[in-house]
């Protein structure tokens, strides 16, 4: 069976926003580091970058061809991005006879079956079947294999199953600011999310390394008959508390008490300081991370801030955009912003890991998906979610210069690693060998002289210390990806280097 990778050809040209360096400043800029400002968020360990399976395992799953490409493309270490993290979604399932959602990969089935609800009661019983989510079980399972061990999977939820919910649809309430679980339904549903938590550790031999119940809950986004995706209300306080201590009370039960309960997956890194501070007492005493969304929002320090405050780890835990950055940027409008957000992020919240939403958000395929159509080809010249596009009919992935952009983060800065918050276009990274990593992109058209000012580290890396470069830019069919580059040497002061135009580079410095 023959597999292949083929890389986007470039589409349409556009013109893209500037951001980054100072327009027209042909100057030398000044990037500092300094190691007093390395991350102090779980212990200022770095635990990796990762992804969310859904939906896009849900689509390939079924090809074994997609998912073992998807796997080497998305989880290798040495050759591919050597994503870490996978978040698995635990679909609540939507009422059969409901055929509302478009998209060929966001019904996501839930393993219940024969659901009963007492009318007198209101309480509900189900039976399952495993059978279901088979899909994204296969590229879990082929991503873990990839990967090997350290492998680090969390749980999490869009919605309750259907017959859980006030509007009977798992897609949202009908009024979309208003709960959509059941004031009886807490306990069934943490039930629910533990039952197929212990049957993965006892079946599978897939045991989350931690569960989050809910996905961008404070928000009015999700609606009864929505054709996009499953999602649910909770509101902050009260009822985001009661499903946090009602599945921690569940997996106890079970003997999975070591498995880390986190939340609570805000979309806005704003909205997740309020509902953290609105959570009640028992609540935070059973999560051990804080995840949120960086969609919108701008107090990152003040949630790092929060966080540290409340003793717990930080994981930005779900972003991505279809958004440019660099002025005439073609192909590389898409990585560049993308390598603008990654900075961001890490920068302003020094989390321990960045999740990318999906690597996958298109599909090309003639004949479609359970009835739906698949949206096709990106723009490559424009703005696009995800990294790379599953062709069906071909069997075959084909990557963009985001992809790129991504592995010039994901492959040279580790688990275990530390981040060292940097003002500016650069992110820094140090390892307990003491070797430093750095990002720098540029989005300017013209080359970019810089100055890597590292003397607050001392002697740590003196004069003629070699530097190792990679860089990632231009085109799929004529650019760089991944290249290595001649190395460079430090000087007194650190190092003095050229950006090329719109340019993502890596810079590694051994340690002592």
């Amino acid at each position: 069976m023959r597999r292949r990778i083929k890389q986007a050809a470039t589409l349409l040209a556009g013109v893209l926003l500037m951001t980054g360096f100072a327009k027209g400043d042909s100057g030398m800029k000044t990037i500092t580091v300094d190691p007093a400002d390395a991350s102090q968020v779980n212990g200022g360990v770095f635990e990796g970058w990762g992804t969310s399976l859904c939906w896009w395992a849900n689509r390939i799953g079924y090809s074994d061809v997609l998912a073992q490409l998807a796997a080497e493309a998305f989880c290798d270490p040495e050759k591919g991005l050597g994503l870490n993290i996978l978040r698995y979604n635990i679909g609540g399932g939507d009422d059969p006879s409901h055929d509302h959602i478009t998209r060929t990969d966001s019904m996501m089935p839930g393993f219940w079956k024969n659901p009963r609800v007492f009318p007198i009661t209101g309480a509900c019983v189900w039976d399952y079947d495993w059978t279901q989510d088979a899909n994204q079980r296969n590229v879990l399972e082929k991503c873990m294999d990839v990967y090997g061990d350290g492998m680090l999977v969390e749980a999490f939820s869009n919605s309750p199953p259907y017959f859980m919910t006030e509007s009977g649809c798992s897609s949202g309430a009908k009024m979309p600011f208003k709960n959509n679980l059941k004031e009886n339904a807490y306990e069934a549903f943490a039930k629910y999310l533990a039952d197929v938590t212990e049957h993965f550790a006892k079946e599978w031999g897939i045991r989350f390394q931690s569960i989050s119940p809910m996905n961008e809950p404070n928000t009015s986004y999700w609606q009864a008959f929505s054709k996009k995706q499953e999602g649910c209300h909770f509101d902050p306080g009260p009822s985001q508390s009661r499903i946090l201590v009602a599945l921690a009370n569940e997996l106890k039960l079970r003997g999975l008490g070591d498995i880390r309960i986190s939340g609570t997956d805000e979309t806005s890194i704003d909205t997740q300081t309020l509902s953290l501070t609105q959570l009640s007492d028992e609540a935070l005493a059973v999560i051990s991370r804080v995840d949120t969304h960086s969609y919108a929002g701008s107090g990152r320090e003040f949630l790092r801030s929060q966080t540290l405050l409340r003793g717990k780890n930080l994981w930005m835990s779900e972003v991505d955009g279809g958004d440019t950055m660099g002025r005439n940027a073609g192909e590389m409008g898409a990585a560049l912003w993308l390598a603008g957000r990654i900075t961001e992020d890490l920068n302003g919240l020094t989390p321990s890991a960045w999740i990318l939403w999906q690597v996958i958000d298109s599909h090309i395929c003639r004949n479609g998906y359970l009835g739906r159509k698949d949206t096709g080809m990106v723009n490559t010249e424009g703005g696009y979610w995800g990294t790379a596009v599953a062709d069906h009919d071909r069997e075959e992935l084909i990557l963009t210069m985001k992809y790129y952009a991504l592995g010039q983060y994901t492959r040279y800065i580790r688990p275990g690693s530390r981040l060292i918050a940097v003002k500016g276009p650069a992110v820094a990274a140090i390892d307990d060998r003491q070797d430093l990593t750095l990002v720098l992109y540029n989005t300017e058209p013209e080359e970019q002289p810089v100055q890597i000012d590292l003397s607050a580290f001392g002697d740590a890396y003196p004069a003629g210390r070699t530097v190792r470069r990679i860089r990632t830019s231009g085109t799929i069919a004529q650019g760089e990806h991944w290249t290595e580059l001649p190395a460079e040497t430090t000087d007194e002061k650190g190092l003095k280097t050229v950006l090329a135009p719109h340019s993502i580079t890596t810079f590694q410095i051994a340690g002592k």
